[in-house]
């Protein structure tokens, strides 16, 4: 994309596209645990303090599939039927009463969580551990997890979930914007050395973020470890080293490039077994970990605990990515930060299943994969297979 443009071609892009709203529209329905389905239903209407969005662009999480086989039915999602999705873009076609800063035709980013507003953890900024979670009377939202998602072609958001796009950000980057957050909140909550060493475990989406986005922050040297076709993206796309564990013990390779004294942070993006233990043992004396990746199921670790106190190490566990989406399509807009080459597919959302399975089983070197519920959504995202 040309980032010399001043914006009026998207912009009027935008305007042509928000038209009439009909009463149906399809979406990704889970009738029940391990079962999918494009259907068609009723467009929802938004609430006081809520916009209706037409969802241009979604992207498939690693969080999605676990969600739509049902493996934890009952608490995400709490109920069937259910329509998942959280990592989106779109437009504004419509506003709720009392909605102040939006109206129809902005271009926006979404995030998953609302906090109730009045607890003590949403009082200080942080809505995503909100005490009222999965509480919907309090109006607490999750959205793609306890409350309905952007697999759809419209969906409400309320307004404090919502980001607006600057005018030369797409849809495909734009919905990004979720992932990237979760990057800038464990970084944020870890700090980043100026001029130090970062370790990166897990070369997938999250990890390349982080990569990239330690960098952006001061970082001056960034290792990365993985494996396979997903460890060579990340040598292409900007790692100084890489470890592959399949050939070296991370934590002795780690400890090698570093003179023996370890890096300054390290952050676990693959929520793999045995990694969190890696990750502590390789900051040097005073480090920090920040602990970005999710785990599937209960993973119970095994951790230095002499080794944690004796040197001062910070463990970090980190949550979605609060108060953090400005800044993300700043740094994106401005070239700061680059997104828009992680996206690999893009499928339409009748076509679901196979960006699904793209998606689960990494077909063709697949990284970000992208539904478009309302067809094409920038001219100049085309899919990327690396």
């Amino acid at each position: 994309m040309d980032r010399t443009t001043d914006g009026s071609e998207l912009r009027a892009t935008v305007t042509n596209a928000v038209r009439e709203i009909p009463t149906t529209m399809d979406a990704l329905v889970l009738p029940a645990a391990g079962e999918y389905e494009i259907q068609s239903v009723p467009v929802p209407e938004p609430e006081p303090d809520e916009v209706l969005c037409r969802i241009r662009a979604v992207t498939i999480c690693g969080s999605d599939p676990e969600i739509i086989r049902g493996d934890l039915a009952g608490f995400w999602p709490p109920a069937y039927p259910f329509t998942p999705g959280h990592e989106w873009a779109g437009e504004v076609v419509a506003v709720g009463d009392d909605v102040y800063g939006y109206e129809v035709g902005d271009r926006v980013a979404g995030q998953a969580h609302k906090g109730c507003g009045f607890c003590e953890r949403c009082l200080a900024g942080r809505y995503n551990i909100c005490e009222n979670y999965g509480k919907p009377e309090s109006g607490h939202r999750h959205y793609g997890f306890t409350s309905r998602g952007a697999f759809a072609q419209y969906n409400t958001y309320s307004v404090r979930s919502i980001t607006k796009l600057p005018d030369n950000v797409s849809f495909h980057e734009g919905a990004l914007t979720d992932a990237s957050g979760v990057v800038v909140h464990a970084m944020e909550l870890s700090g980043i050395t100026p001029a130090g060493t970062v370790a990166v475990i897990g070369p997938g989406p999250i990890g390349l973020i982080s990569m990239r986005t330690a960098k952006l922050l001061g970082a001056a040297r960034v290792i990365v470890i993985g494996r396979g076709e997903r460890l060579r993206s990340a040598e292409r796309l900007g790692a100084d080293e890489i470890i592959d564990f399949e050939h070296d013990d991370p934590v002795d390779a780690v400890r090698a490039l570093t003179g023996g004294l370890g890096v300054h942070e390290a952050f676990e993006c693959s929520g793999a077994r045995g990694t969190f233990r890696q990750a502590v043992e390789m900051v040097q004396r005073g480090g920090r970990v920040g602990l970005v990746g999710v785990p599937e199921g209960v993973v119970m670790e095994e951790i230095p605990f002499g080794y944690v106190v004796s040197n001062e190490i910070a463990v970090f566990g980190s949550k979605a990515n609060p108060n953090v989406s400005h800044k993300i399509l700043t740094w994106v807009a401005e070239e700061r930060l680059v997104l828009r080459d992680l996206v690999t597919h893009v499928f339409a959302l009748a076509d679901f299943p196979i960006a699904l399975e793209t998606f689960v089983k990494r077909k063709d070197g697949a990284m970000k994969v992208v539904v478009e519920p309302n067809g094409p959504a920038d001219s100049g995202d085309e899919s990327r297979k690396w």
